[in-house]
C-alpha cells in the first residue's frame, strides 16, 4: 500500500444525488424525467435506461419538488416530468452535456472542424458527435507520423480539485492506441483531458475536457495532411466551430467508469508515471 501513500484517505463517497435530465427520442418530442446517482453519469445512465432509444440533450440539478418523499436514495428510481422543447442538433459526445436553459447557444453546436487563430501555433479544433469521438481520436493517432508519449490529466472530480498528470514512458502509437483501447473510459470521461506528442513534428494532439479534438502545432507542416485526415474520418470544414465549451454545460464521468482513486491505481498499473503537473511542459503552448 505504500506504493498508493499519494491517494487520498477518504472513500469514495456514495452519496446520490437528483439531476433533471432531458431526454431526446427518434420517434417524439424530447422527455424530462428526475434521475438520481452517485455521479451525474450514473443519474444520465439510469435516465436513458428509463427511456429506451433515448440521448441526453441536457442536464441540471433536480428541484426540491421533483424528488419524491422516502425515495431520495433510492437507486434507478425515476420520475417522469413530461416533454420539453430542448433543442436536439446535436448528439453530445459522452462526458458533456449542455446545462438546460440556454436553447439558442446549444442549437448553434455543431460537428466539424475549423483552423483556431493564435499568435503562435498552427491550431485545428475539430468536434464530432455521440461515439464518433472514439474513432475520430484514435484514427488521427493512427494517421501521425510519430506518436512519443501520452500524457493523462486528471482534471477535478470525486470531491477532488487538483490536477494530477500522468504519462507514459516513450511509446509509439501502436501502444497508446492499445492502451486506450483497454481503458476506453479515458476517452469517454469528461474529467480527463489526452494528449499525444509528436516530437519530430513539435506537435500535440489533444482529446480535451470538453471532447474537441486539437492539433496544435509550431508550423504548417502537416496542414494539409490534418484536413485530409479529418475529411477522410468525416469530420467537415466549417468557418467557425461552436463547440460544448461556449455554452453553459457540465462535465461527468461514464456510469460503469472507475473512481478517480480506482483510476489512479490503473493508471499506476499501466506503468504511467504520476509527474507535478507544473512541471509537464507540452511542445506546444496548451490553449
Amino acid at each position: 500500500m505504500a506504493l498508493f501513500s499519494w491517494l487520498r484517505a477518504k472513500p469514495d463517497a456514495r452519496t446520490r444525488a437528483w439531476y433533471r435530465v432531458a431526454l431526446a427520442r427518434p420517434d417524439g418530442p424530447a422527455q424530462l424525467v428526475a434521475a438520481s446517482g452517485a455521479h451525474r453519469g450514473e443519474a444520465i445512465a439510469t435516465a436513458r435506461h428509463h427511456v429506451p432509444g433515448s440521448w441526453v440533450v441536457g442536464v441540471d440539478t433536480a428541484h426540491d419538488a421533483d424528488i419524491p418523499l422516502g425515495e431520495s436514495v433510492g437507486k434507478g428510481h425515476v420520475v417522469e416530468l413530461g416533454e420539453t422543447t430542448v433543442a436536439t442538433p446535436f448528439r453530445w459526445p459522452i462526458g458533456v452535456v449542455p446545462k438546460l436553459g440556454d436553447d439558442a447557444g446549444v442549437a448553434a453546436v455543431r460537428a466539424g472542424h475549423a483552423v483556431v487563430a493564435h499568435p503562435e501555433l498552427y491550431v485545428v479544433e475539430a468536434q464530432c458527435d455521440a461515439d464518433a469521438i472514439v474513432d475520430l481520436f484514435l484514427g488521427l493517432v493512427e494517421r501521425v507520423p510519430a506518436a512519443d508519449n501520452l500524457e493523462v490529466r486528471v482534471l477535478g472530480f470525486d470531491d477532488a480539485a487538483a490536477t494530477d498528470v500522468w504519462i507514459t514512458a516513450r511509446v509509439n502509437a501502436r501502444k497508446v492506441i492499445g492502451l486506450l483501447d483497454d481503458l476506453d473510459e479515458l476517452i469517454e470521461n469528461g474529467h480527463l483531458e489526452l494528449s499525444v506528442y509528436v516530437r519530430a513534428h513539435n506537435a500535440t494532439l489533444r482529446l480535451t475536457e470538453h471532447k474537441t479534438v486539437v492539433w496544435l502545432a509550431n508550423d504548417r507542416g502537416l496542414a494539409a495532411d490534418v484536413e485530409r485526415w479529418l475529411g477522410e474520418l468525416a469530420v467537415p470544414r466549417v468557418d467557425k466551430l461552436v463547440t460544448v465549451r461556449d455554452v453553459p454545460h457540465f462535465h461527468y464521468r461514464p456510469v460503469n467508469s472507475r473512481s478517480r482513486d480506482d483510476l489512479a491505481v490503473e493508471l499506476y498499473r499501466q506503468r504511467l508515471r504520476r509527474v507535478k503537473a507544473d512541471v509537464v511542459k507540452a511542445t506546444a503552448t496548451r490553449r
